[in-house]
Parts: C-alpha cells; sequence; structure tokens
C-alpha cells in the first residue's frame, strides 16, 4: 500500500487516476535522496497493484523543479584514500540505481502524463523525457543544466528527449545549456500545448486523464507497449509484435462491450488491469 505520507510527494487516486505531485516548493522540488527512493516506490506501487489507468504527476510551487539537490552530489565520506578506478565503477553503478528511479515511468503499464510549470532544470529534464506526454504553462522554461556546471547529463535526457525533439534542438540545448520558453518546447515538440495558467494547465491534463481512464485499459496498455517497442524495432518486427499481442491479448468482449455502450450511449465498463507480483514467487 502507499504510504500516507512522503517527504517529496503527495498522492491522491480518484476515479480510476493517480495523481502524483512534487511537494518541496520551498526547496524548488529539487530533487534529493529520498526523492530517488520514493518516486519508484510510488510508481511501482500504483502498476504493480493496478491501483490507476493513468498517472499524472505534477508539482506546486513557482517551479516544477529545480533539478538534483546538491546533497545528492555530497561525498561519501571514503576521501582521497579511495582508489580512483574501484571509486569510478561505485560512481557508475549508483548512477544506474538513479537511472532507474525515471525508467519506472516508461516501465509503467498505464500512460504516465506531465504538467509543468516554471523552471524544468536538469534532472527534471531527465524525468519528464521518461513520460508518454507532457504540457506546461506559458511561464515554463526548459533547461539542460547539467552542461552549465560541468556534466554531461546522464539519468535519461539523450536516450529519450531526441526520440521526440529533432537531434539539432537536443544538440543546441545540451551544448549551450540555454533555456528553451514554453512556445519554443511547443514548437519543437517537447511538450504537446502550453496553457495561460497552472489551474488552465491542470484542468486540461486532468481532462485528458479522465478521458484515457474511459478506455480500455488492456488497448491503452498495449497502445503504449507497441509506441515503445517501435522506437526500437524495425517496422517489420513492430507489425509482427503488435500480431502477436493481439493474437493473445485481444478481447472480443471487451470490444462487445465498446460497441454497447456506443449503442447504448453510455460509458463502458472495462475491466481494470490485474495487480503484479511484488516478488517473482
Amino acid at each position: 500500500m502507499l504510504k500516507k505520507t512522503y517527504e517529496c510527494f503527495s498522492v491522491s487516486i480518484e476515479d480510476k487516476i493517480a495523481h502524483i505531485k512534487l511537494n518541496r516548493p520551498d526547496a524548488m522540488n529539487a530533487m534529493n535522496k529520498a526523492f530517488w527512493n520514493e518516486l519508484p516506490e510510488i510508481v511501482k506501487d500504483i502498476d504493480n497493484g493496478a491501483k490507476a489507468r493513468v498517472i499524472v504527476i505534477s508539482s506546486t510551487g513557482k517551479h516544477f523543479s529545480a533539478g538534483m539537490d546538491l546533497s545528492v552530489f555530497a561525498g561519501d565520506g571514503r576521501g582521497e584514500k579511495t582508489d580512483r578506478y574501484v571509486a569510478a565503477e561505485a560512481f557508475r553503478s549508483n548512477i544506474r540505481q538513479i537511472q532507474s528511479s525515471f525508467n519506472c515511468l516508461e516501465e509503467a503499464r498505464m500512460p504516465v502524463l506531465f504538467a509543468c510549470q516554471g523552471g524544468v532544470i536538469g534532472g527534471a529534464i531527465d524525468m519528464i523525457s521518461a513520460a508518454d506526454i507532457r504540457w506546461c504553462t506559458k511561464d515554463a522554461f526548459f533547461c539542460i543544466q547539467e552542461t552549465n556546471i560541468a556534466m554531461t547529463a546522464d539519468v535519461g535526457t539523450f536516450p529519450r528527449l531526441q526520440r521526440y525533439v529533432s537531434e539539432g534542438w537536443v544538440k543546441q540545448m545540451a551544448f549551450t545549456g540555454e533555456r528553451i520558453t514554453a512556445e519554443k518546447a511547443r514548437e519543437i515538440g517537447l511538450v504537446n500545448d502550453v496553457f495561460e495558467t497552472h489551474e488552465d494547465l491542470m484542468d486540461h491534463v486532468l481532462g485528458v486523464a479522465r478521458e484515457i481512464a474511459s478506455k480500455n485499459p488492456v488497448a491503452v496498455t498495449g497502445c503504449k507497449v507497441m509506441i515503445n517497442y517501435g522506437r526500437e524495432h524495425s517496422t517489420a518486427d513492430t507489425l509482427d509484435y503488435i500480431g502477436v499481442w493481439n493474437a493473445s491479448m485481444l478481447p472480443p468482449s471487451h470490444m462487445q462491450e465498446a460497441f454497447a455502450a456506443k449503442s447504448e450511449k453510455r460509458e463502458a465498463n472495462y475491466p481494470d488491469l490485474l495487480p503484479l507480483r511484488d516478488k517473482p514467487m
């Protein structure tokens, strides 16, 4: 079950929509050590427990997130005596752990939607890159901040961002560390749309979430699986996988319910996804 309280997030589930809010506005929702543990715990609990049909992630305060909290960069106390090669191997392994915190968004069976305001900086770009759909307010700006502090972004920006933003724009953002405005973000495909106020933004995003939640969960999950699979595979391989998927999971009874609901002018009633095991056995 979800905890009642988290250090970095608040969580609610209503009408089959899970709403996760970044909840440290006084710290500009910077991603401290607790953040990296809590996010995958929350998302996996929702996903494994089939507790919602869609996940919305929004934020509080002026900025969506200032990115990685400086406390994450603090040393582990081993100092200069540690062999640098051994330290480098440990650093790589630790980075993989951090990366996995955002992988859960892409791996979740249900769509993950982001609503952004103000600064979306550094690690926040890594985060929203793992989403299915993104929107923002007109005051939002986006920055691959790592370049500005002599780093290369390493938590997901590069393998993901260039899937829907042109390589040229990804390179310009990365090489310069410049801020991209909300309108430019819409122009280059980083976000689907821009809204005047945070209220307008949330009304729209939750409206889309409600529409998704009304659809057949097996069909929506199939769409997410196929779109993600198609990014990494040829058209022929993806078509073959779609055939295999529908051969085993095309639901005639769900389709009959869809047709009946339409003819009877009512909402369709579909079964939810089943919970998954927490452990292999």
